[in-house]
């Protein structure tokens, strides 16, 4: 990432983005009230390419998605003109608008869908198509999509996954993109900028603004440009957020970019087929798992650690429609917890302010990756907040590679979020345990396990989600605190973007994990105003 903090190398990397009557070694702003510059998000190393992952979170500058989720998280249309799934669930049948064209003028058809969807199979990115079995374009406007079974979640690979032209779609077009989105790319200066105008043969509402300009900078130098007046918008982190900038207002966008602590879940004597231990004695009792939920003051972390900019977490969806309510349950009753700890046969016999059950003390370990200092904040507060109650937490910083060999022994601070509700799916299944970084605790729970089937499962969205729900807690059990509690949630991280005084960024949808460019999803809602 470009760390350098200094105008000079600044002002080269706005380069033809800039003004032309920019003064010399001071970076210039946008020529006319049509032009943006932006210092928003990081570069995408592996460049523009939605069969390999790209926009996956969000972005619609330069390709189109069939479907796409509204402020409200609701389903609308994009490419598509509608959607029919069938009975049993596997075949899905999208119809496509007759407008819409790509950048080079030709035009959008079924045959580029339906090579897409292929080359995103083919490919084996983060884009997870193992469930499909087929992908064909019965006539120009129509797209049949087979699954090999079931699959709610396929609506969100609808939404997530940008067309490119099948005439088009060569080796070098991660660089050189071409898609029927509202923008398309003039340059890309690696490591430093991508500047990008609108498309003319765009068929949705025409983007407000001509020309955009995105800076790759870190946070302190999107700051500092912001500071000096020489961006519209800037993405920064909770600490800058207190310092007034003249002419701009500061933006907090809420989230599901969560952070929360996983709980090896089986007790220890286990190992993986590399040899890393699994378990936890301590955290495999489920008493000290609803202590640390119990007695932990979330309200306190978003404003000790976030600047108040935040809200306190339950579950890993918090607020999108797949989100149960229901998994809010009191916080911060040292009390609470304390009787939770003694009626599991908790007790301090030595006196020493820690709790013993037979010879097992009270005390496990935390690690979150060094370098992250939110993380190691947050950590460090939670040990904090234990102590009263009888629970010494051992906070470490490590690098991802000591991580990957203790995280299913050890307690972890993670971060997730997404508006894909399969990821709850991949975090809590006890189908993945141990796979990558998702189940890395080794929850399992039948029940759990089940709801979520039926989620996969269901035809429609909106059943789905109500399995969804049941699957947080259903009243008797489930992944949320009053459940199992395998995680204890913490804090939804709100997004922070310094935004010039009349430029109106729209209504955004709650973003998923990672700031940046999910700000632009909206882009053609983007205007001055007076």
């Amino acid at each position: 990432m470009f760390k350098v903090i200094v105008w000079g190398l600044i002002l080269g990397l706005i380069l033809t983005g800039c003004a032309p009557t920019a003064k010399k070694d001071e970076p210039p702003v946008a020529a006319t009230k049509d032009e943006l510059i932006l210092a928003v998000g990081s570069e995408p190393e592996a460049g523009f390419d939605p069969t390999t992952g790209w926009g996956r979170d969000g972005s619609p500058l330069f390709q189109s998605t069939l479907l796409k989720r509204n402020a409200e998280m609701k389903i609308v249309n994009d490419l598509a003109t509608g959607y029919e799934v069938s009975g049993d669930g596997t075949v899905w049948t999208v119809k496509l608008r007759s407008d819409a064209k790509f950048s080079d003028g030709k035009p959008v058809t079924a045959a580029d869908v339906q090579y897409t969807f292929e080359a995103a199979s083919k490919n084996g990115s983060i884009i997870d198509l193992t469930n499909m079995k087929s992908v064909e374009a019965t006539d120009d406007a129509t797209v049949k999509f087979t699954l090999k079974e079931p699959q709610s979640t396929f609506l969100t690979l609808l939404v997530q996954t940008g067309i490119v032209p099948k005439h088009a779609h060569g080796q070098d077009y991660a660089q050189k993109p071409v898609g029927s989105g509202p923008y398309k790319l003039v340059q890309w200066d690696r490591g430093q900028q991508v500047i990008v105008e609108a498309n003319p043969d765009y068929y949705g509402p025409k983007p407000f603004f001509k020309k955009l300009t995105f800076l790759f900078v870190n946070e302190d130098a999107a700051y500092a440009a912001a500071k000096a007046g020489k961006v519209d918008a800037a993405y920064i982190p909770a600490a800058f957020s207190k310092q007034p900038v003249a002419g701009m207002r500061v933006e907090a966008v809420h989230t599901v970019d969560n952070r929360g602590i996983v709980f090896p879940y089986p007790r220890s004597g286990s190992i993986t087929k590399d040899g890393n231990p699994i378990g936890n004695d301590v955290t495999a009792d489920i008493a000290i798992r609803k202590a640390v939920n119990t007695a932990i003051d979330r309200k306190a972390l978003v404003q000790g650690v976030l600047e108040g900019h935040g809200t306190p977490a339950y579950t890993i969806n918090d607020g999108l429609p797949w989100w149960n309510p229901q998994t809010v349950t009191p916080d911060a009753d040292v009390e609470g917890a304390k009787k939770l700890l003694a009626e599991a046969g908790w007790k301090d016999a030595d006196g020493d302010g820690i709790l013993e059950k037979g010879a097992l003390k009270a005390q496990f370990p935390l690690i979150y990756p060094s370098g992250d200092v939110t993380r190691q904040s947050l950590a460090l507060a939670v040990a904090d907040m234990l102590k009263p109650v009888g629970i010494q937490v051992n906070v470490d910083g490590k690098s991802w590679d000591d991580i990957k060999k203790l995280m299913h022994s050890s307690a972890v601070m993670m971060g997730w979020g997404s508006n894909d509700p399969l990821e709850m799916y991949n975090v809590y299944s006890s189908k993945y345990r141990g796979v990558e970084y998702y189940n890395n605790g080794y929850y399992s729970n039948p029940t759990v396990d089940a709801w979520m089937d039926k989620a996969l499962r269901a035809t429609k969205e909106e059943d789905a989600w109500e399995f969804w729900k049941k699957a947080q807690w259903d009243g008797t059990t489930g992944v949320s605190a009053q459940g199992d509690a395998p995680w204890a949630w913490l804090v939804n991280i709100d997004h922070l973007y310094l935004v010039k005084d009349k430029l109106d960024i729209g209504k955004q949808r709650i973003h998923p994990h990672g700031h940046g460019w999910p700000v632009t999803d909206n882009i053609e809602e983007w205007k001055w105003t007076n």
